[in-house]
């Protein structure tokens, strides 16, 4: 039933439009693969069947959701304070930093120690990475869509410089630090094998898994059970009414920041400390601005944010698999794909609203 005239039920506008909008992006999606000469159902079933169909497919499908959920999250928050937070790639290249310098500073300690803080310290410098645009909004004005972009290319520089300079072992021509030995701990694969004896299927599925998930819980608390939340989706939803309330946005602003910043720097865990056990050039691979698209679909909630990293993994690990069986259906189209994806589900999310609504209201009146 309609709650209200003009205003759709919840089930409706965050469930079925976005299938539909799902549901059309692949059918366009279909007719690309139909141009270049291949079957779109044999294409879409090799993509279900390399995601889904197997204990590895899965583990690269949720370690991809991993980062996605991370950065998703990240964009959530800001999104909620009326903020776009476009620097989640810079925030998870500084995350990197900091749990590699604690991951190889720290090296002489056992891991139950140097791990919690790699993972604290990677959300420290995600944090503050967000929060100095935080800061320059609040208190110069300065955009912050601006400000966290160039912070992007800023960080992704100075990473380079600092594995260059400062990590890289003397000799070693591939630009990485060494290994950080406690980091193997994180590896579902790795402690099957010292712990339990036991080989399992090799992928890169690690116990950032379960970090994401208790973010996720930890965001939905945030934002709906707290004080600090609450003032964060009222600045959102009307900043004057914000105010007159005796909320303060220049506070909000930071704290939001750091927070957004904080979850960014998440996904430098799954990489750094869970998968390569070292800091290296462009491990972020674009994740950050894949989670503005998941945070989009997943209407800036903790439960559809996890939904549409799932799907986003399900088309990375499932695209790749195309890409070998397929050679025609190459890399680049996957992409294309992915990006209809985005497009019908962020850009023209709401393109089809008018259309439910009127056969909603046709239906209620009948």
């Amino acid at each position: 039933m309609m709650t209200a005239r003009g205003e759709l039920p919840r089930w409706v506008d965050v469930g079925l439009i976005p299938l539909i909008n799902l549901a059309v992006a692949l059918v366009v999606s279909g007719l690309v693969v139909v141009i270049i000469g291949e079957n779109p159902f044999e294409a879409m079933w090799i993509m279900l069947k390399g995601a889904v169909g197997s204990l590895k497919g899965w583990g690269y499908l949720l370690y991809y959701a991993t980062n996605f959920v991370f950065t998703g999250l990240a964009v959530a928050v800001a999104f909620h304070a009326g903020l776009f937070n476009i620097g989640g790639e810079g925030q998870a290249y500084m995350a990197g930093v900091g749990a590699a310098a604690v991951g190889l500073g720290l090296e002489f300690l056992p891991w139950p120690v140097v791990i919690p803080l790699a993972i604290l310290a990677a959300m420290a410098f995600g944090a503050f990475w967000a929060w100095v645009p935080g800061i320059l909004q609040a208190k110069r004005g300065s955009h912050i869509v601006i400000t966290t972009i160039m912070f992007n290319f800023i960080a992704a520089s100075l990473v380079g410089y600092l594995i260059n300079y400062w990590f890289r072992p003397v000799g070693k021509m591939a630009v990485e630090s060494r290994e950080i030995t406690g980091a193997y701990i994180m590896s579902f694969r790795e402690v099957a094998r010292e712990f339990f004896g036991v080989r399992i299927a090799s992928s890169p599925l690690n116990f950032s898994v379960f970090l994401a998930i208790a973010a996720a819980v930890a965001v939905w608390y945030l934002l709906w059970r707290t004080k600090l939340g609450y003032e964060i989706r009222a600045l959102g939803a009307n900043a004057s009414a914000a105010v007159y309330a005796g909320i303060k946005p220049g506070r909000i602003i930071v704290i939001t920041m750091a927070i957004s910043g904080a979850l960014a720097g998440l996904m430098a865990v799954n990489e750094i400390l869970g998968v390569q056990h070292r800091l290296l050039l462009g491990f972020v691979g674009g994740a950050g601005f894949v989670g503005i698209a998941v945070a989009l679909m997943g209407r800036s909630h903790p439960v559809g944010i996890v939904l549409a990293a799932m799907l986003f993994g399900l088309l990375y690990q499932g695209g790749s698999e195309l890409s070998f069986a397929k050679p025609d259906i190459n890399r680049d189209m996957v992409v294309v794909i992915q990006g209809l994806v985005i497009l019908f589900m962020g850009a023209l999310e709401y393109a089809f609203r008018p259309w439910v609504a009127a056969l909603f209201f046709r239906a209620e009146e009948a």
